[in-house]
């Protein structure tokens, strides 16, 4: 029922980043509140999370639950991390605090959003957006030649990057208010996991040189001659698999596609009214 809630008010969206950072954070926690070696298995964390989210969105006023859900749930969590040994009580409260910040921090940025952004993203939008940055933020961090520091030279790169992710997103809400402009945005989103693609595979060109290198046994290799072709070619195969993801994405998104081509100037208006509808989740 918790997920329900919290996914009808939140997105799908919203609901996979609360419920990931939960997991993370509850794991850190877990692992510095237990002497090592400890390990940390289970989804415990990001359960709590999602009441820890619940419990943000009862503060706002933004889902109609009794307190007695609360006390109810909050109470048997205490109970039973403080009853059995082998449930970690760090992952539940790191799970927690988790879910009830990122969920008010993620309300902040919607009500922000308001002020900055025309349009309310749709949910495919968010998705492909969220992945293909934390997707490219992983590139270029591995291209730093030297560890970021806290000095004005290490943070200058992580600025250049927020604002890089802001004028993309920005773009888009723009792109989403035109005309046609949600089947604008899908084309563009395609490209992008496209580009995304051949740029990861170039700049790792190396390393999946290495690994193609490495030769299999056993049922392994049955494959070994596909990927012997693969090889051989580095290049095609990079183009192969980027066009693949092109194509893969407009088919997924192909009803988003059909509706942004069909659009006479309504599809802008009503993303446009649903942002002024409400601010914050």
């Amino acid at each position: 029922m918790g997920r329900a809630h919290l996914e009808r008010r939140g997105g799908p969206t919203y609901f996979l980043i609360i419920y990931i950072c939960a997991v993370i954070f509850g794991a850190v926690i877990g692992n510095f509140t237990h002497p090592g070696p400890y390990l940390t298995v289970g989804a415990s964390g990001g359960i709590s999370g999602i009441l820890g989210a619940l419990l943000c969105l009862w503060i706002l006023g933004k889902i109609d639950l009794l307190a007695n859900f609360f006390i109810i749930n909050i109470g048997l969590n205490i109970a039973l991390a403080l009853s059995a040994s082998r449930i970690d009580w760090g992952a539940h409260l790191g799970g927690f605090a988790a879910g009830l910040i990122v969920c008010a921090i993620l309300d902040l940025i919607e009500k922000a959003n308001y002020f900055v952004l025309r349009c309310k993203f749709p949910e495919f939008v968010k998705v492909n957006v969220l992945l293909g940055g934390c997707a490219l933020g992983l590139l270029w961090w591995n291209s730093q030649p030297t560890p970021l520091s806290f000095s004005w030279d290490g943070i200058l790169p992580i600025l250049e990057y927020a604002l890089t992710c802001f004028l993309v997103i920005k773009l888009i809400d723009v792109a989403l208010s035109l005309r046609h402009g949600l089947a604008i945005v899908t084309v563009a989103l395609s490209a992008a996991n496209a580009g995304l693609i051949t740029f990861a595979g170039f700049s790792n060109m190396s390393a999946l040189t290495a690994s193609c290198a490495s030769r299999y046994s056993g049922w392994m290799a049955q494959i070994e001659n596909l990927l012997v072709m693969a090889c051989s070619n580095s290049s095609l195969t990079i183009g192969i698999v980027a066009a693949t993801s092109f194509v893969l994405t407009i088919f997924l998104y192909s009803q988003e596609l059909y509706r942004g081509i069909g659009d006479v100037g309504f599809i802008g208006a009503t993303l446009r009214a649903e942002r002024k509808r409400g601010i914050g989740i």
